[in-house]
């Protein structure tokens, strides 16, 4: 079984970035990820292109690019050009699903389908086949620091059997409210990656944190 971890930077500090991603590079994180927000599809602004460019220059795992955006296929060669290995866009901001899938498939990176809460899992299983990963929510997307919605347990269990009854590789990623006492309860229930934002970055050994919740 998978069990990666994608510490999100959106909580570290953007005042000496270039450290953040160092500590990353040397501890058993596996991912990088970028949350991107545009103020509209979520209510709040975090980064865009430059500064993913800006980390890919130092960056040595690959970048996992969540684009919480309205109309995200209009940026995503931008973001690909930029260093994005894995784009994921989400499924209630997107009207031709399986076309957007194909168009990151043709630019060579991997692609992925990000939901909300309220989102059923069950509008995911017409492109299971198609797509690399499915991003659970697992808070309301917009801001870091949120309460992790409990329901998603369920949730990746559902999304598993659909994902085992396909026959497919698609991974799931599970982002918000992701720590030390729920890591283990998310694996186990079927989850392969998870991302964590403050409980790594507000820790004072944020290495061993990474460490932890691999475990």
């Amino acid at each position: 079984m998978n069990q990666l971890i994608a510490p999100s930077l959106l909580s570290a500090d953007f005042s000496n970035l270039k450290k953040d991603i160092e500590m990353i590079n040397n501890s058993n994180a596996d991912w990088f990820h970028l949350d991107i927000m545009d103020g509209v599809f979520v209510p709040n602004i975090s980064f865009g292109i430059p500064v993913v460019r800006a980390i890919k220059k130092y960056a040595k795992k690959p970048l996992d690019v969540h684009l919480m955006i309205s109309k995200p296929e209009r940026y995503f060669s931008d973001f690909k050009n930029a260093g994005a290995d894995i784009i994921s866009f989400h499924y209630e901001a997107s009207n031709h699903l399986h076309r957007s899938i194909q168009v990151l498939k043709d630019m060579g990176v991997k692609a992925g389908v990000a939901i909300n809460p309220h989102t059923n899992i069950s509008l995911l299983e017409d492109i299971i086949c198609h797509v690399d990963m499915i991003l659970i929510m697992s808070v309301n997307p917009g801001f870091g620091g949120q309460k992790f919605i409990e329901n998603t347990y369920d949730k990746i269990k559902k999304l598993k059997n659909i994902i085992l009854s396909k026959n497919t590789n698609t991974l799931i990623e599970i982002d918000g409210g992701v720590n030390l006492d729920n890591a283990s309860k998310l694996f186990n229930a079927g989850a392969d990656v998870l991302v964590a934002g403050n409980t790594v970055f507000s820790s004072d050994d944020p290495i061993s944190v990474i460490q932890e919740l691999k475990k």
